[in-house]
């Protein structure tokens, strides 16, 4: 038996993943998108999509009546949730059925068993899986929390029943700070799961987080596809993820795989699920199960050699499971980072996706759901893709991994690949010693000093706008060729200004000086953003595409740097030999300060005032030595694009 047409209640890559095995089986499969996603990946890929309404999850992605109208449109015979959103909703889940359609998952029954944390510790003692010591019980108020963790002893954690990814989830020291910390966990809790029930357990303190993947079919058919590790984790989410874990022998991974397996025989399981464990050193304890796929599953898939999407569809669809435990062999090593769209304090970020270029090779893979050229909604979850890499022992997998990271190219949004870097050049790493306080630890959430742009990427950024000045009425980068015969470019970087004198040299070639240094540029290929160029002989590769009105991202090796692009002062040409130059403002902006008055007697260079455009601040400064004549702008004012800043009467 198998499913004629599914409907991914989801987006992304994990849309895509989907999708993409629908196609392998010969499953017709149908997308759901919001007014964000309109020309997004999954939609494209898809043999039929429906639209779910506004950007907004709530109105779009999580409003069941909108999925179960798309359910019925397409008369989709089954439903696959993926993973976040609706993935673990009992609600959603007995919709899609009486809908008329396969839920792609747990039953709704297991799901909301397993889904309260309170009520799967239970399950998990009489399974007989060991359980971090705690308190569970039924009166929750704060007096009584406040005794159970004096019985416990500090530090202590602060739980949400519902729900995860650590939200309702806080740390406690000591009894000073237990009352604040329970009820901003239930304000947490009831603004993320409507419902704000909390409970207790004694922190484990640098634990490791150890996970295993189940697969059982409702028969009491249960096997393990063995266990990853996820100990890297930023704010409890997840980083970095391997199978196998390097912290087993084989005696503790037979224990732990087979407590997961206990588990989810108790809990009549069917479908795919994860049962988490924290390990302390020899100890595990059971942590809490997740009734879907995981973002992780492809590192499970390349060590096993099995589809764990092929294996959800098949129980879904009324099979038994095609395997036993006996089937199921380790091979290798495999380690996933995720990369997300965010900036190196962790905030997510949105955009267009001017460059994505995603490493490749043996031992390779990538799960996105993003080309070159989409756009990144700053809605949903950040995640832009997975590099999953898989070799024949961890050691080699983690020099595999390092490689991959540094083949990546992505230009438009900020992404976490300075931190993957890290993560992976660390020899705590390299040497499997991870936790879940291993990013802390390590400093490594604190960003590096920024690099100094090398003034090879400067002579990309300068060739690349030169290459395209004949063509252009840019005044930044034209302007200066057709005036001067030459162009000076300034641009602005963290570590402060950078000028770049150019000269042709030739047909198709430049003579730039940048640090004092002059050098033959001649540009080999320009476009999409890439630039090759010949530098004095020495062929060099980047890219450089536009960052905003007046930045430029430039990378290079592999580090990215955003330069601001300092536009010349507009000299007013309708009167030659003016007794005054007007510096013409290049666009809409706001005078933020003034640095000179009216009388003033400056020299060339001097900044005479600040303009914000397009949330960037841009120094005018004088074009040559003289007299300040008129500021018609004081600080505060707006001004249109093309008027008149200062005027300078030449010395």
């Amino acid at each position: 038996m198998s499913f004629g047409k599914l409907l991914v209640a989801n987006r992304g890559e994990i849309a895509v993943r989907v999708i993409r095995a629908c196609r392998e089986l010969g499953i017709n499969s149908v997308a759901v998108y919001s007014e964000a996603d309109e020309g997004a990946m999954h939609r494209r890929l898809a043999d039929e999509a429906h639209s779910l309404g506004p950007a907004a999850a709530p109105e779009s992605y999580l409003n069941v009546g909108r999925l179960v109208e798309a359910i019925e449109r397409s008369g989709a015979e089954a439903v696959h949730p993926g993973y976040g959103f609706l993935s673990e909703s009992a609600a959603f889940a007995r919709a899609v059925e009486r809908a008329g359609a396969a839920w792609v998952g747990p039953s709704p029954e297991t799901m909301e068993v397993v889904g309260l944390k309170v009520r799967a510790k239970e399950l998990a003692r009489r399974a007989g899986v060991p359980t971090i010591p705690g308190y569970d019980g039924a009166d929750g108020s704060e007096g009584r929390l406040a005794e159970e963790a004096d019985r416990l002893g500090y530090p202590v954690l602060v739980k949400a029943s519902a729900g995860g990814g650590g939200r309702g989830m806080r740390a406690v020291a000591n009894p000073g700070e237990f009352a604040e910390a329970v009820r901003s966990a239930r304000r947490e809790a009831e603004a993320a799961f409507g419902d704000g029930s909390v409970f207790l357990e004694k922190l484990v303190e640098d634990p490791r987080h150890v996970e295993v993947q189940v697969v059982g079919d409702g028969r009491g058919n249960v096997v393990h596809l063995y266990e990853r590790e996820c100990s890297i984790q930023r704010r409890h989410q997840k980083v970095v993820e391997e199978a196998p874990s390097p912290a087993l022998d084989p005696d503790l991974r037979e224990a732990i795989c087979d407590a997961a397996v206990r588990f989810a025989r108790e809990a009549g399981y069917r479908n795919a699920g994860t049962v988490e464990f924290l390990l302390d050193g020899e100890d595990f304890y059971f942590l809490e199960m997740n009734a879907r796929l995981q973002v992780e599953h492809p590192v499970t898939e390349l060590v096993t050699g099995l589809d764990l999407v092929g294996l959800q569809l098949a129980v879904a669809a009324g099979a038994p499971l095609p395997l036993g435990q006996d089937d199921v062999t380790l091979r290798g090593s495999a380690i996933e980072a995720r990369l997300y769209a965010e900036d190196e304090r962790g905030m997510p970020s949105g955009g267009l996706l001017e460059i994505f270029s995603v490493p490749q090779g043996t031992g390779v893979r990538n799960d996105t759901g993003f080309e070159a050229g989409d756009p990144v909604p700053i809605e949903y979850d950040a995640m832009l893709s997975k590099l999953i890499v898989h070799a024949q022992d961890r050691p080699s997998a983690v020099r595999r991994l390092r490689r991959a990271l540094s083949d990546y190219r992505v230009l438009g949004v900020p992404t976490n690949l300075p931190l993957l870097r890290r993560v992976a050049a660390h020899h705590a790493f390299e040497a499997g010693r991870t936790t879940t306080r291993f990013l802390e630890e390590h400093g490594l959430t604190e960003p590096p000093p920024p690099s100094p742009v090398p003034r090879e990427a400067l002579l990309l950024a300068a060739a690349a706008e030169l290459h395209r000045a004949p063509a252009s009425s840019d005044s930044f980068s034209a302007g200066p060729w057709r005036l001067l015969g030459a162009a000076r470019l300034v641009y602005l970087a963290d570590e402060g200004e950078h000028r770049v004198e150019a000269e042709r040299a030739g047909p198709g070639t430049l003579r730039l000086t940048a640090g004092g240094e002059a050098s033959t540029v001649e540009v080999l290929y320009a476009g999409d953003g890439r630039v090759r160029a010949s530098i004095d002989g020495e062929q060099v590769e980047g890219a450089v595409v536009p960052g905003g009105a007046t930045e430029l991202l430039v990378s290079f090796g592999e580090k990215t740097h955003a330069l601001r692009k300092v536009p010349p002062p507009t000299v007013d040409e309708a009167t030659p030999g003016a007794a005054a130059a007007g510096l013409t403002a290049p666009m809409p902006g706001t005078v933020v300060k003034v640095l000179v008055k009216e009388g003033d007697e400056v020299e060339e260079g001097r900044p005479l005032l600040v303009l914000e455009a397009m949330k960037m601040e841009q120094t005018v400064s004088a074009p040559h030595a003289g007299v300040v004549r008129s500021l018609p702008y004081g600080e505060g004012s707006l001004v249109p694009g093309g008027a008149v800043l200062a005027e300078v009467e030449p010395a």
